[in-house]
C-alpha cells in the first residue's frame, strides 16, 4: 500500500479566473497587483507597455482558484488592445486615483470600452469592481473624489462593489481582490483540468 494521500476521490478542480484591470495611466494598477501577488511596493514609476499578467492562487470555500490578473497600459494609444485581450474575462477591476479627478471622470469610458471589447453575454450583470487607489497620499487631505461620489457612481452602474485602497500601505488590497475572485467565480470561471 502506498502512502499517497491524494486518492482519486479527493481530486479538486482548479478554476482559472481571468481578471482585467483598467484605468488611466498612473493610478496604480501595477502597484496594486504587485502588492497583492508579491507583497511589494516600488516607488519607481514605470509605465506598462501593452499588457502583462500575474497570477495568484487562493482557496474560496472548497475551490482552488487561480486568479490571472491582467494589467493594462493606461495610455490612450494602448486603450484599444482589441477584443482578444478582453475576451473570456470573468471580472473587470476599474481603478482611479482618489486624488486625481480626471482619472475618476474617465471611468465611464473604461467601463464602456470593456463592454464593447469583451462583449459579455450579460453586460448588465457582468461583475465590475471599483478601486479608489492612493488613499494614503498626503494623509488623505488631497482627496479629489469623495467616497460618497464614488459610491454614487457605483450605484449608477448597478451597485458595483467599491474599495478605497493604497498599494503603498497595503490598505484593503486582499479584501478587494477576494471580492474580485468571488465575483468572478459567481460569473462562471472556467474549470481548468
Amino acid at each position: 500500500m502506498d502512502n499517497n494521500s491524494s486518492s482519486p476521490g479527493t481530486f479538486r478542480r482548479r478554476t482559472l479566473l481571468k481578471v482585467i484591470v483598467l484605468g488611466d495611466s498612473g493610478v496604480g494598477k501595477t502597484s496594486l497587483m504587485n502588492q497583492y501577488v508579491y507583497k511589494k511596493f516600488s516607488h519607481q514609476y514605470k509605465a506598462t507597455i501593452g499588457a502583462d499578467f500575474v497570477t495568484r492562487e487562493l482557496q474560496i470555500d472548497d475551490k482552488l482558484v487561480t486568479l490571472q490578473i491582467w494589467d493594462t497600459a493606461g495610455q490612450e494609444r494602448f486603450q484599444s488592445l482589441g477584443a482578444a485581450f478582453y475576451r473570456g474575462a470573468d471580472c473587470c477591476v476599474l481603478v482611479y486615483d482618489v486624488n486625481v479627478l480626471k482619472s475618476f471622470e474617465s471611468l465611464s469610458n473604461w467601463h464602456l470600452e470593456f463592454l464593447k471589447q469583451a462583449n459579455p453575454a450579460n453586460p448588465e450583470t457582468f461583475p465590475f469592481i471599483l478601486l479608489g487607489n492612493k488613499v494614503d497620499v498626503d494623509g488623505g487631505h488631497s482627496c479629489a473624489v469623495t467616497e460618497k461620489r464614488a459610491r454614487e457612481w457605483c450605484d449608477l452602474k448597478g451597485s458595483l462593489p467599491y474599495f478605497e485602497t493604497s498599494a503603498k500601505e497595503d490598505i484593503n488590497i486582499d479584501e478587494a481582490f477576494l471580492c474580485v475572485a468571488q465575483a468572478a467565480l459567481e460569473s462562471g470561471g472556467q474549470p481548468d483540468m
